[in-house]
């Protein structure tokens, strides 16, 4: 058979011309006439995507604390590239690479002669920008048939490869392409690109590898998959063979000396296997990672649907920096773990805002996020809602109250403003109900609403029946203003079911009876701090693509939704939770604070929810399980037996701990005075009539009895400072 023969007519103005004398030649994958052809082979623009690159999520300090990717890779300029990872990759794949033109015809011509007589493509002879285009249309190529059309042992592929090749070559500098080379380039163990490459073999930058991991990592490129030291020991054996091929190539160049080649040679391969974490699962901070995922994906400016979106979180190279505060997120996590283990059924998760922004400054949670059911990990976001990885959450219980308090003094109810309550409240069945929901319906079934805690009735004013947390208080109350404005008070406030559906209007809303997430309920309390204004939780702040063009900087989403002297009124009573209500056991934060306890009825979950001008936090604790097969109590948790968990039982002391701690080093600040002339006292409808007034105070009870009774009104005259009718019993709701 005669050799085929190879002209190279030229080369000029862009254009090369080759008469390509060839014999009949059958093969698998390539059939050629015997004839002689004349090629123009011409520029060909091609279309190159950006690469798929790493997107790092950062704290608020910088640091990254998570990461994506569809390909484990950051692009990276040459200039911070080792000299001698430049010298080994162009050593062993391209030695003429800065000397010859648009491409290298005579390894051109070489692996063509190889190619037609071998039956296929026998030989690559591939210059370093042929290799370049190669990969450019494998990494465009979406479906099974554009992959194989991508790597097709064809003369036509090749020819195309040339075509766009010389566009490139006239497109870019010599130093331009090895960059693109260099960070496309796959090398086995997931690590694309020289940069995710030299961190996943030998745990360090690229700019510092030395001669010998240089050589290996040029080696890994030619066919990374046979030589993946990832999988097995053959095949780091077959990587370390090839590395000293390298470095014989190198010493043969004269690129280092013989000597130097022999003693590398005897270095072990040095492949350190560093982990490439990736997703929230591999995050220090999971529930937090969650959030901001989600947050991406349910945004339309990242992509015209989920797909879309998740494609340029996992491929776009992003910096996301975002709200979380480690030192906040320690505080919770610590606090937590003191109280609750990973390994008990019931789960407590917090959530830590900013009043006034809405940044999230923490998200923990007593278990670990993952799907191995031995370790108790939970495989969805404890501390959100549905729409950012969340479950369906736990009844919010008597947190809620704080909105039908709200209702009443927007309405102009005063301090000493109340009602008579007894041990019972009686719904009545819907015929019969004052209750309607915000279409007008009347709700209700006929059943009892009994107290948790309270021995007696009596009268209760806004302050007492708040601070002992007592339901039928709160029935009777929510009764007065209206249920539905209290339901509107609580989607101003932003609070809306875990679940994503409507919130249920029922006459126990006001005990809670919604299930909410701590994100939901810690921003809502965070209104009350920010004296009225509802801020969207927020949980980032800035994203750079992948040049570090900032493309989008959030700004807090803020409304002021409720009056401020209201806000202010609502603190003033939620700040004697700690002092005369449920919270009493557990104490404050030795600074100003307010908040209050929530027990489900039934005992199915328990919260607190809390703020100080500068931080609201929320606490649950239920079972993921199931709140109402398994209930809180005769639990043990945390190690120590609890009968009963009520809301100051665990999450109270968790809240106290971890808001101490957070807020440590950060100045206190005061609530606003509350608007005495406006919120003080009573009422024309106050009711009952004081007592005659011996010493002559305005309450009308007995001498020398407490001064906060003096200005709210002490209805029993027992001088405890409640204005109640019956002692407070802390920590019981």
């Amino acid at each position: 058979m005669n050799v085929a023969k190879l002209v190279i007519a030229g080369a000029a103005a862009g254009v090369l011309t080759a008469a390509i004398a060839l014999p009949a030649v059958g093969g698998a994958g390539l059939t050629v006439k015997g004839t002689t052809e004349e090629l123009e082979l011409k520029p060909e623009n091609l279309d190159e995507p950006a690469l798929s690159e790493l997107t790092k999520i950062q704290d608020v300090n910088g640091k990254t604390i998570a990461q994506f990717y569809h390909e484990n890779r950051q692009a990276i300029p040459l200039a911070k590239i080792a000299d001698v990872m430049k010298t080994a990759i162009i050593s062993i794949e391209d030695f003429r690479f800065y000397q010859h033109g648009p491409i290298d015809l005579e390894g051109t011509a070489r692996a063509m002669v190889k190619n037609v007589t071998g039956g296929g493509v026998v030989q690559g002879g591939s210059s370093i920008t042929q290799q370049y285009v190669k990969q450019v249309l494998l990494n465009k190529a979406e479906t099974k048939e554009e992959k194989q059309a991508a790597i097709a042992p064809t003369l036509s592929r090749k020819l195309n490869e040339l075509r766009y090749a010389m566009a490139i070559e006239q497109k870019y500098t010599k130093d331009e392409i090895l960059e693109k080379y260099l960070n496309i380039s796959y090398f086995g163990a997931s690590a694309f690109g020289v940069q995710a490459a030299s961190k996943r073999f030998f745990g360090k930058p690229a700019s510092d590898l030395n001669l010998v991991e240089a050589a290996t990592l040029a080696a890994a490129v030619q066919n990374p998959e046979a030589t993946d030291p990832n999988v097995n020991k053959e095949r780091r054996a077959k990587l370390q063979a090839r590395r000293n091929l390298v470095l014989d190539r190198m010493a043969q160049l004269g690129k280092i000396t013989v000597a130097e080649a022999t003693e590398a040679k005897k270095q072990k391969l040095g492949y350190k296997d560093t982990p490439i974490p990736g997703g929230c699962e591999q995050s220090k901070y999971p529930y937090f990672c969650l959030y901001v995922k989600n947050e991406i994906l349910l945004n339309e400016d990242f992509g015209k649907d989920t797909a879309e979106r998740k494609k340029f979180l996992d491929a776009g190279g992003l910096t996301i920096r975002t709200t979380l505060d480690p030192k906040m997120q320690e505080a919770a996590e610590k606090a937590i773990k003191k109280y609750v283990k990973a390994k008990d059924k019931p789960v407590a998760s917090q959530a830590m805002i900013v009043p006034g922004t809405g940044e999230i400054k923490a998200m923990a949670a007593s278990r670990e996020y993952g799907t191995n059911k031995k370790k108790n990990e939970m495989s969805y976001n404890l501390v959100a809602d549905v729409k950012h990885g969340g479950g369906n959450g736990f009844q919010q219980g008597s947190t809620a109250k704080a909105f039908t308090l709200a209702t009443a003094l927007e309405e102009g109810m005063k301090y000493g403003d109340g009602n008579n309550t007894g041990k019972t409240f009686h719904v009545p069945r819907i015929e019969d109900t004052s209750f309607r929901d915000c279409k007008g319906r009347r709700v209700g079934s006929e059943w009892d609403v009994f107290n948790s805690s309270e021995g007696g009735g009596g009268f209760k004013t806004l302050q007492t029946g708040t601070w002992g947390s007592v339901n039928t208080f709160f029935m009777k109350l929510e009764e007065k203003v209206g249920l539905c404005k209290v339901v509107k008070m609580a989607e101003k406030l932003g609070i809306k079911r875990a679940d994503g559906g409507p919130l249920v209007q029922v006459p126990t809303f006001t005990l809670g009876v919604n299930e909410m997430d701590p994100v939901t309920v810690s921003n809502a309390y965070a209104v009350f701090a920010a004296r009225g204004q509802y801020c969207r939780p927020m949980a980032i702040t800035e994203i750079q693509d992948r040049t570090g063009k900032v493309i989008k900087r959030p700004k807090p989403k803020c409304k002021q939704v409720m009056d401020e002297e209201v806000a202010d009124a609502v603190n003033g009573i939620l700040s004697g939770v700690f002092t005369k209500g449920t919270m009493s056991q557990v104490g404050g934060i030795n600074r100003d604070a307010a908040g209050k306890t929530g027990t489900t009825d039934g005992y199915t979950a328990a919260w607190f929810a809390g703020y100080t001008p500068n931080l609201a936090s929320a606490v649950s604790i239920g079972d993921p399980r199931g709140a109402f097969k398994h209930d809180l109590t005769n639990v043990t948790i945390g190690g120590r037996f609890y009968a009963y968990v009520y809301g100051a039982s665990i999450s109270g002391p968790i809240w106290k701990q971890s808001m101490m701690q957070a807020l440590k080093g950060i100045e206190a600040t005061s609530f606003f005075p509350v608007n005495t002339e406006r919120f003080g006292g009573c009422s024309d409808a106050c009711a009952p009539k004081p007592k005659k007034d011996k010493d002559k105070d305005p309450d009308g009870g007995p001498p020398n009895d407490n001064p906060f009774d003096d200005f709210f009104g002490d209805r029993d005259g027992d001088n405890n400072g409640h204005g109640d009718a019956g002692p407070i019993i802390p920590g019981r709701h």
